[in-house]
This record gives structure tokens, sequence and C-alpha cells, in this order.
């Protein structure tokens, strides 16, 4: 059992992920009422669910519907389970569909398809809404094709659309809720009001989960975890994530944490002296560095399809693992059992097989060295210390354990580095040198101007392509580059940033000015979805 499950486990509210591209915003949107919060396939079986021993389960929206076959559901016995145990149950849009279709009533294809803002109004008092008045309205967030048309037996309905559709219901003798919109959105102006007197007054959650009782939690479970004489090796990547990692582990066993720094040839403008400066300075952590330059870019060469390019890397970091931990052996006499890791949580949900898939292994994504492309064979069990928390969590983490703000305030870099921010071949010509050049201008930019921390993450891309230019009255054929800068909560979702266009007029310019082979700078303004942040 997860450590954050075993502190706060009668509090856990667990939410079952039917496919919603939201289901991870409302497990944000508890965690920031101080409620822990887990999400899992909504497939899951019951065994995995009981374990976690949840006191409210809420059934997250998909885009299914309940009619078609395979249509992802609950498992056998659930009903009867959360009866049992006297489990409150919120569905939210199809898990609204669901609730009602297991229960006996019926779920039809809506006459009219409900989308995007929709005005709903009260039908009961002192229901799902609280204090909230009949004939009281608001606006939400709808995002369905069927409706429920007849509720199941001890059912009423709390809420209905403007056009008649039914908005919420609940049955508070068996526990059973459900909302036919997306509270967790912003757009739902009333969602986080809903959402909280959901949990608290009607469930009766307690406000009590916070960073401090999962620091506490996390060093005494990696403290169990690790024999006395064991020896651990962690990753340090230079990032937030794997620092903050870290720290939890030497705090956990001290001078036992071996840590390592793989330069693997594709990381930014001066990043190893930078790095290992802010290691031995600030953090004081026991740091070896290697340069793998040569073994990562020597088995990169020629390769142009970006899982494969992420593949090996992976597999060339834990190569560089296993030896370093060989070396170990031989200076400690004994050989180390564990490698830690930075992952995070939005790397696991996205890691995760999509409900209704019919799948037991995710569509992928992206893979990440950390998740997706660990070899079956991997010689070192793993510690993940922060892989039940999300970005912003993580920093308040690191806050708590004393480093420095200024580092944890670092944008996220991609475990394979620079190789995903190069389409195609990354030894191919110069490309590393000149992203490299072209990324500090960017960045140092963006801090110059004072607008870092408004940004979720800021990089340059460097195109595989050529275009013709007017560079001191002569014609050139030199390479473009992109620019690329998101605001996001924790990676999952992601707008492009606005930025002054005397800003990007003036970074444009150094850009061409001062880096040799480049004549033309693009700035990319797509969100997340339909792109990923990362180009690869």
């Amino acid at each position: 059992m997860e450590p954050q499950t075993q502190a706060k486990k009668s509090n856990l509210v667990l939410i079952l992920d039917y496919g919603s591209q939201y289901t991870h915003l409302i497990t944000r949107r508890i965690r920031s009422l101080s409620v822990f919060s887990l999400c899992i396939n909504g497939t899951s079986s019951l065994d995995s669910i009981t374990e976690l021993n949840p006191r409210v389960i809420i059934l997250s929206g998909g885009p299914h519907s309940v009619h078609a076959d395979g249509a992802p559901c609950f498992p056998s016995g659930f009903i009867e389970y959360v009866e049992s145990q006297g489990i409150h149950v919120l569905g939210i849009c199809y898990g609204l569909q669901l609730l009602v279709q297991n229960l006996g009533g019926v779920v039809k294809v809506g006459e009219k398809h409900e989308y995007g803002r929709m005005e709903i109004e009260v039908q009961k008092n002192n229901g799902l809404f609280g204090n909230k008045q009949i004939g009281d309205k608001q606006v939400v967030w709808m995002s369905h094709g069927d409706e429920a048309v007849k509720l199941p037996e001890g059912f009423e309905v709390v809420a209905r659309s403007n056009q008649g559709a039914v908005a919420a219901i609940e049955n508070r003798e068996k526990k059973f809720y459900g909302l036919q919109y997306h509270p967790e959105v912003t757009h739902s102006v009333e969602g986080m009001e809903t959402l909280r007197h959901f949990l608290f007054d009607l469930c009766g959650i307690t406000a009590g989960w916070n960073m401090e009782d999962v620091l506490e939690e996390e060093i005494k479970v990696i403290k169990a975890m690790v024999g006395p004489e064991d020896h651990v090796i962690c990753a340090l990547s230079g990032g937030v994530d794997s620092t903050v990692a870290a720290t939890v582990v030497h705090k956990a066993i001290g001078d036992r944490l071996h840590c390592v720094f793989v330069d693997n040839g594709l990381l930014r403008y001066k990043e190893r002296e930078r790095v290992m400066a802010t290691f031995e300075s600030d953090l004081h952590l026991p740091v070896t560095c290697v340069d793998a330059t040569e073994e990562f870019l020597s088995k990169l060469k020629g390769v142009t399809e970006p899982e494969m390019k992420r593949r090996i890397i992976g597999k060339e970091f834990i190569n560089i693992f296993d030896i370093f931990a060989h070396d170990l052996e031989k200076k400690v006499g004994k050989k180390p059992a564990y490698l830690v890791q930075g992952t995070l949580y939005p790397d696991v949900i996205e890691s995760c097989p999509p409900p209704g898939s019919g799948r037991t292994h995710s569509h992928t994504i992206k893979s990440h060295h950390n998740v997706g492309g660990l070899p079956k064979d991997m010689k070192l069990k793993l510690i993940e210390p922060l892989k039940l928390l999300f970005k912003d969590e993580v920093r308040a983490m690191g806050k708590i354990m004393n480093i420095p703000v200024a580092f944890l305030r670092r944008h996220p870099f991609p475990g394979p580095g620079l190789a995903v921010r190069i389409p195609g071949d990354v030894t191919a010509g110069n490309s590393l040198d000149i992203l490299r050049q072209v990324d500090e201008i960017f960045i140092q930019s963006i801090k110059d101007a004072g607008i870092y921390d408004e940004i979720w993450q800021a990089f340059a891309v460097f195109l595989p392509v050529k275009t013709v230019g007017v560079q001191g009255d002569q014609r050139t054929h030199s390479h473009a580059v992109a620019l690329r800068a998101v605001t996001s909560q924790d990676g999952m979702t992601a707008d492009w940033y606005y930025f002054d266009f005397k800003f990007l007029d003036d970074v444009s310019r150094k850009i061409c000015n001062s880096v040799r082979g480049v004549n033309r700078v693009l700035l990319d303004i797509t969100s997340k979805p339909p792109s990923t942040i990362e180009w690869e």
C-alpha cells in the first residue's frame, strides 16, 4: 500500500477513471481542499478498490456511451461493496449514467446533446447543492450525449438543465449521488463549492492531508523498505523532481545514498557545470558526475523515431547505473539494492491503460525513461517517493526541506533531454550546439524580462529543415528554430504563453544575430491538447 494511503486511508477519496480528459483535475481539486485523493483505472478489480479502503469513491466522466459494446464499468460486486461499507459514491457525467444503468434506471441517447456552458436550475432544497434553494441557477460545463430518462428507485432529481435534462441526482439513504456535468473545471463556476459541500458536509471527510505529513510518512516508508545495510543509488538530472526525491531519501538513510549525475550529451548550455555547483554548494548531496556523452550519442546516431530515441536513452541510463553500481560495490563492499527516481503522478496517470481500450498496457502518449523505458531485467529495485504527487506538491515538499526556492522554480526538463527537442537524428550536423545556444538566449531573455515564474516550461526546438534568408547582404540557406512556452498547473494540460510582441522581436533578433546557422525563428502557439508540450 502506498505511504500516503496508509497515512490518511480513512479519508481517501478514490477516483475511478473512465477516460475523461478532466479526471486528473478532480484529483487536484480534492487535494487542494487538503484531502488525499487517488485515481485508478475505472475497470480495476474489486480487490484493488477494497485494498485502498476509500471513504468516498468518485466515478469519472468518459468519452464512452454506456450502451456501447465493451463500455468500461466498475467491477462485479462494486455496488454491494459500497453499500455494505457505507461508502459515498459520486458519479460525474458518464459516472452518473453508470450508476443509473446499474441500479435499475434507464439511460438513453439524448434528443439534444449538451456540450459546453449550460445553465442548470436547482429542483430540491437541502440536497447535493447544500443551502441552494429551489429555483436557484448556476452555470456549469456539460459534455454528454446520453442522458438519464428514468431514475432508479430511491433517487431524486436535484437539478435540471435549462433544456429539461437531468443535471444532478441523489439517493441520500444509499449515499449515491450524481452530476451530469463537470464540477472540477473552472467553467463550472460553483463546482468547487459543490465538491466541498459533498465531501465535508455530506460525506463527513475531514481536511487533514498536508505535505508535512506526507514527507514524514515517506521517510518512514523508505526507512522500512531499505535494510539497515542496504545502499541506494539516485540518478540526479538537475531537475526539481529528482533533486527533491534525492533529498527525501537522504533524510531517510543518510550516507547510504549515492547520487550520480549523468551527462548524456543531451543537456542544456553549461548545465553540467551549473548543476554540479548547486548540488555541492547548496544541497550538500554526495554526487558523482559521469560523462557518458559518447555512449549515448553513438547509440542515437541515425535514429529518427521518437519512441525509439526515448527507449535507447532510458536503456542507456540503466546501463550507466549498473556500471556505477558495480563500481560502488567495490568501494563499499556491498551491491546497491535500490534506484531512486523522481516519477510524478502525471507520469503514472499518462502511463496507465485508457479505460475501455481492452488493453492491459497504455496506448502510448509518451514513455518516460523513469516509467516506460525500464528493461525487464533491471537489477535495481525502484524507490519512487514522489509518484503520488503533482509538481506543485513536489515543490511544496522541497520548500519544507529547505531546498532553495530559485532551484524549486526551475522549469521541468525531460528525461531524454534535448533529444526530444530535435526531431530526427540528434547527432546530425551541429544541431545540439545550435539548440543549446538558442535555448540559452531564449531562457535568459525570459529571466531578464521577469516572467520566468509565470511560465510552466519554456524551451527552443531545432527544426531539421533549412530555409532561405538574407544576412549581411547575402542569401543564406540556414536552419529554422522554434520557441515554445506554456502555462500549466501540472503539465497534463497546457496553454501557450502570450508574449509581448516586442519581447519576441528582441529574442528573434538576438538569436539570428548571435547563433551561426540560424536564419528563422518560429513561435509554437499550440495548446495541450491537441499537442504535447514537448515536440517528441
